[in-house]
């Protein structure tokens, strides 16, 4: 298993300085932003679609490095109401899947989005209960009139490409946890799956071992964040939390870097699990730890999964 980085945190610093620093902290592997809410910082994807000789360059920097890359990612919402920002969405996400396609990086990361509640609406609509009655009848149209026949449609313009797109599944958007992953790769395409990130499932109630576990091949790519749930403030007032991130004395739960949330033994357990259900890739680190730079944060995490993946690494078995 290799240990990578989400480059957000990197914003628009120069790529060959990006790559002295992951060369500099042992990291294997980078997930480049292309655009919607990551951004894209460190490529110009218009130039690099168009140009073989830059992206020649591109692979070129990499290997020198000794750095692949593990996805691009988009995050988006192609499902938003408002058409021209859905629109601007699912133009980032096409360009992605063809500049992946053209750089042989084989998955793409978005969200899978958010319609309103119907076809008047200009804002999206997380629906988070079943009762009354309205909101079950805005799930069921967003499913059967938005949701369902999009991704069915991109689900073929990604197979088409050799790509295949991992869903963080993230609370605001209709993939946020097992059930829905599930149900939306089983509708549409088995070239659908997990870009699984434990700190949203955390905070949600979740055991992500056993998320892992029940999504197995689904998994192709895995976020390393940490979430720390405040027991004091949930106990009051429950984790659907809708204060600034910046409030953390106040917030029901933080984003934590790794090790913050949850200690090592718990790591040592998602590591294994994940090696179980075969997967091997890179586990990406996202810093959005707000108690910590990111500088700072980066360096804690490297240091602690290098400990939780050397401790873990298998070793072959002899007999007398």
């Amino acid at each position: 298993m290799k240990l990578g980085v989400v480059t957000a945190m990197f914003g628009k610093r120069p790529l060959s300085e990006v790559l002295d620093l992951l060369k500099a902290l042992g990291l294997e592997s980078i997930e480049f932003g292309t655009g919607n809410y990551p951004g894209s910082g460190l490529l110009d994807v218009p130039a690099l679609l168009k140009s073989q000789a830059r992206r020649k360059e591109l692979l070129s920097q990499l290997k020198d490095a000794g750095i692949g890359i593990s996805a691009l990612s988009c995050h988006g919402n192609a499902l938003h109401p408002d058409r021209n920002f859905a629109k601007r969405s699912v133009a980032v996400l096409n360009n992605t899947i063809r500049l992946a396609e053209k750089l042989g990086v084989k998955t793409v990361i978005d969200f899978s989005g958010c319609p309103g509640s119907d076809e008047k609406s200009t804002k999206p609509n997380w629906v988070t209960c079943g009762w009354p009655p309205d909101y079950m009848e805005i799930i069921e149209w967003q499913w059967a009139k938005k949701v369902i026949p999009f991704w069915t449609k991109q689900c073929k313009i990604a197979r088409d490409h050799g790509i295949r797109i991992a869903f963080e599944m993230h609370p605001g958007f209709v993939v946020y946890n097992t059930e829905t992953m599930l149900k939306l790769r089983n509708i549409c395409g088995d070239n659908l799956g997990a870009n699984f990130d434990p700190s949203h499932l955390f905070w949600q109630g979740m055991d992500p071992i056993a998320c892992v576990r029940a999504l197995g091949k689904a998994i192709f790519h895995v976020h390393a964040k940490d979430v720390r749930v405040n027991p004091y403030t949930t106990a009051v007032n429950g984790v659907l939390d809708t204060k600034s991130y910046g409030d953390e004395f106040n917030r029901s739960w933080v984003f934590r870097t790794c090790g913050y949330g949850h200690g090592f033994d718990w790591w040592k357990d998602f590591v294994s699990t994940l090696r179980m259900i075969g997967y091997d890739g890179t586990l990406s680190i996202e810093h959005e730890d707000s108690l910590m730079s990111s500088m700072e944060g980066l360096k804690k995490a490297v240091e602690f999964l290098k400990q939780v993946i050397v401790h873990e690494k298998p070793t072959a078995m002899t007999w007398a």
